[in-house]
């Protein structure tokens, strides 16, 4: 039986860097992904197995090429944009590091990686729903 990761991140396969070429400029969500899952595994700890690295058609953070979201059950939500495969992976390791660690995944911006700084384009409260009994949202 396939065991399901507690943590996803997702990266956007369709984000183009602008270039003035005639093609519109190169996809980097695809190598973006290889070079994360390569990293986390390099990482050499536990954090790998807890997450399942996935892409996604488009995530609307097409002016922020390329955007990057950290998703975990019963967690704050992340999305970061303008990230660059060469010079932001050691902050996503990090990052991914860090969301595992939390129990309800909000941190500070502070305390994110130096890198990820003014790259953060949401962040989104788990979404859970308490409700009385009978059914009422509390």
């Amino acid at each position: 039986m396939e065991r399901l990761s507690n943590h996803r991140i997702t990266i956007c396969v369709s984000c183009r860097h602008k270039t003035d070429d005639a093609d519109g400029g190169c996809r980097p969500g695809r190598r973006l992904i290889e070079r994360l899952r390569a990293a986390i595994d390099l990482a050499g700890d536990t954090i790998g197995a807890d997450f399942e690295i996935t892409g996604t058609a488009c995530m609307a953070g097409c002016e922020r090429p390329c955007t990057v979201a950290y998703f975990g059950s019963r967690k704050a939500t992340y999305l970061f944009g303008d990230i660059d495969a060469d010079a932001n992976i050691d902050d996503l390791v990090a990052f991914t590091r860090q969301y595992a660690s939390l129990d309800d995944g909000w941190c500070a911006s502070t305390s994110r990686p130096k890198g990820l700084s003014g790259k953060t384009l949401a962040r989104v409260p788990a979404a859970i729903l308490a409700t009385e009994p009978g059914g009422r949202l509390q």
